[in-house]
């Protein structure tokens, strides 16, 4: 009881840790799951760990295959739920680039390390290349907390983030293939049996997986599951068409869950994303016990077995050669300029599902007697290791010296009205990155339709930490209709999306009390929500005033403000840059400054006011 408590305990902290440090959560795990495993014996008497997964002797948690059959069932419903998130419009989406890295990319490593592993190792070709097929995969978990850190241009984060979203399910999909083919070529070579039953593992994975899916997708779509019970029934088909589709054809069934997750994923399940949130929910939990047994199943000799020249040799090939010149072929004619290449060739972190499938596979071969399959598990932990540390501490620095770090001038507007819309697509005319988030749909789709970027996100949860589209935010507005929570958005948010400024729309009572306000955090003084929406609606333009003196600036500001039907919301300095007039006894007013308003035209003689914003 202690040992399992402790294992959920422990994975649990590994992934606060990891959250607090802003590192990928796999590093603290897979070195607690060493501490705690194979480096614990070092300080025993009997040289026993303090954590033993398998059991032996009177001691240990899982006995005989029973650890391999719980890690087995586990990588099965995380990559379903990766497999969720793989999308068939995503590649269009992002560009070719992301085509060719997740298909000319894995082709350069499955076949790069896999030659580098033959040679350095003198390994068969099916484990040389079982290895190669376990290090495609990069994952999003282990790329997001680096970029997220680093405020990266557009272009280079996007071919990032979506190369390891992407990739993810595909790299396993290519591993899972390779072991089949390993463990069902058995003794006889490569006979037409051994085809005969990899084309049946291939068959019924993909017609089983899309079955369970349709089964599924139909059982949601006609409400013959309750609300209450849509996920744990998601779960128990996800461990269903695992285990049937093993029945049928034995190593199957990681196919099978990938399947069935991309099936689901592309289609119009009304309940997707609440589905989404469970698994991934039940993945956090999942690799935080997997992990911590993974790492402390693997024993000293193991470890010594791969302390190497040929190691160091085979690392670095895969990090100096193999990556960038995958990369490098991958972005032939792109847009993407040489700094940009070498960064994306730099950050190729391998993740939760490399060294989760390879300790899975791993530990199989070797007890089938396959040789050379006892290297499988601490190379690829050992990649794994080493790829992430390397970019966790040097990601940043890299992106500096390459000259890729973005200013972080982007504007985040909690709540996309038709205020929020108006404002954010003036910030974007001016050359500022906006993002609008809001959990009205139909305001989302209505940003989109205009050209905004817009995320459907509950400030009141973590899910703004995931969007990379934010690395660069330094200011955010919140003009939601609700006061309690344009409060709490500067609260939670500023710290982190704020650095320059953060406002919010001032509230009714506010307005009507004559006490002194907060004004660093009032986006206006004179209009709440009610009010600038209404003017937004009825007078939905944004005009520009030129404005040269101190004295003009005050005379305009007050004009405007006398105006229910206008509200003075930016200052213009003469080289383009725009402040919120929030500060307005701070600002700097000379020749070729202008005032920016939204709603109806002010009559003002001798000035020549410019529409630059008309109705969307």
């Amino acid at each position: 009881m202690l040992e399992l408590a402790g294992i959920i305990i422990l994975g649990i902290f590994a992934q606060w840790l990891a959250w607090r440090l802003k590192i990928p959560s796999i590093l603290p795990l897979i070195l607690i799951g060493l501490f705690v495993g194979p480096i614990s014996s070092l300080f025993t008497d009997e040289r026993s760990q303090w954590i033993q997964p398998i059991y032996q002797g009177n001691y240990g948690l899982f006995p005989d295959e029973n650890l391999f059959n719980f890690v087995s069932l586990a990588i099965g419903i995380i990559l379903f739920e990766g497999g969720l998130t793989l999308r068939r419009g995503e590649i269009k989406k992002v560009g070719p680039v992301i085509g060719k890295l997740i298909s000319v990319g894995s082709v350069v490593t499955f076949i790069g390390a896999g030659l580098a592993a033959h040679t350095l190792f003198d390994f068969s070709w099916r484990i040389s290349f079982l290895f190669s097929a376990l290090i495609i995969v990069t994952g999003p978990t282990v790329i997001n907390p680096i970029l997220r850190n680093i405020p990266l241009k557009k272009d280079v984060s996007a071919v990032l983030k979506w190369e390891g979203i992407l990739i993810d399910p595909i790299g396993a999909l290519i591993a899972v293939l390779v072991f089949n083919f390993i463990s069902v070529e058995g003794d006889a070579g490569y006979t037409g049996q051994a085809l005969y039953d990899f084309g049946k593992v291939v068959v019924v994975g993909l017609s089983f997986g899309t079955a369970a899916g349709y089964a599924l997708y139909y059982s949601i779509k006609n409400k013959w599951v309750p609300h209450y019970l849509l996920n744990v029934v998601a779960l128990s088909f996800v461990l269903f068409t695992f285990v049937f589709s093993d029945l049928l054809a034995h190593e199957s069934s990681l196919l099978a869950v990938v399947v069935m997750g991309m099936f689901l994923g592309n289609s119009d399940l009304p309940n997707l994303k609440e589905l989404i949130d469970f698994k991934e929910t039940l993945s956090v939990l999942l690799i935080s016990i997997l992990f911590i047994l993974l790492s402390a199943n693997i024993n000293l000799d193991e470890l010594i077995l791969i302390f190497r020249w040929e190691t160091a040799i085979l690392l670095a090939i895969i990090i100096f050669i193999i990556r960038p010149l995958g990369v490098f072929l991958s972005t032939t004619n792109s847009p993407l300029g040489t700094n940009e290449k070498l960064f994306i060739s730099w950050v190729g972190p391998r993740g939760i599902v490399a060294a989760g499938i390879a300790s899975l596979f791993g530990t199989k071969l070797t007890q089938a007697g396959v040789e050379g399959a006892e290297y499988i598990t601490p190379l690829v932990f050992s990649v794994v290791l080493i790829t992430v540390l390397l970019n966790a501490t040097t990601a940043r620095l890299f992106a500096s010296v390459a000259g890729l770090i973005k200013k972080s001038d982007g504007v985040l507007i909690v709540g996309a009205s038709k205020a929020s819309r108006l404002i954010g697509r003036y910030l974007q005319e001016h050359d500022r990155h906006v993002v609008l988030a809001d959990t009205n749909r139909i305001n989302l789709e209505r940003c989109k339709s205009i050209g905004l970027e817009a995320i459907y996100a509950d400030i009141y949860s973590d899910d703004l930490d995931e969007y990379l589209e934010l690395n660069d935010m330094g200011f955010l507005l919140a003009m939601t209709g609700n006061d309690d929570i344009n409060k709490q958005a500067i609260e939670r948010l500023g710290s982190e999306f704020g650095e320059h400024g953060s406002f919010r729309l001032i509230n009714s009572e506010e307005m009507k009390s004559e006490k002194e306000r907060a004004s660093e955090e009032l986006f206006s003084k004179t209009h709440d929500y009610v009010k600038i929406t209404t003017v937004a609606r009825q007078y939905p333009f944004i005009h520009e005033i030129p404005i040269d003196s101190n004295d003009s600036f005050s005379h305009l500001l007050e004009a405007i403000e006398k105006d229910d039907n206008a509200i003075a919301i930016f200052m213009k300095d003469k080289n383009g840059n725009i402040e919120v007039l929030a500060h307005s006894e701070n600002l700097i007013i000379e020749k070729g400054c202008r005032l920016a308003y939204l709603g109806k035209a002010i009559d003002l003689k001798n000035k020549d006011t410019n529409t630059l914003v008309k109705e969307y």
